[in-house]
């Protein structure tokens, strides 16, 4: 009965664990600087942002198009775990490590540093996926 009680706690405070997300509460502070009109996050594009093509790669080039399932680097062949926290807990709880990426992930597939509306339409994205 214990243990049932604890899965069941455990399991109600995984969204909540997950909801409050550091990094994107500084993305959301970034956003309403860099454009006034700034209201919210979009989990539909970031969906987008993640499947959106430049120069022929995607964000689901490497992480895969399912961001639940673990993915493969298109170059080295490195397995990356996956993106959304409901199957890894870890993802987003870390502000540096989430920038750090976003540095070089961006740069590589865009060419460019990402905004911190795309960065936070990004994590609400997978922040959405169940």
């Amino acid at each position: 009965m214990q243990h049932r009680t604890f899965v069941l706690l455990v399991s109600l405070s995984l969204p909540l664990l997950v909801a409050a997300n550091p990094a994107q509460d500084s993305y959301r502070a970034a956003a309403k600087q860099e454009n006034a009109a700034f209201v919210d996050f979009s989990a539909a594009r970031g969906e987008a942002f993640y499947q959106a093509k430049s120069a022929g790669v995607s964000c689901a080039s490497c992480h895969g198009d399912s961001p639940k399932a673990h993915g493969k680097h298109a170059t080295t062949g490195k397995d990356i775990l996956p993106m959304a926290p409901v199957a890894n807990v870890e993802r987003f709880t870390d502000a540096a490590k989430v920038e750090k990426w976003f540095k070089r992930n961006c740069s590589d597939v865009l060419k460019r540093a990402c905004t911190a509306n795309e960065k936070g339409d990004f994590i609400a994205y997978l922040l959405s996926v169940k």
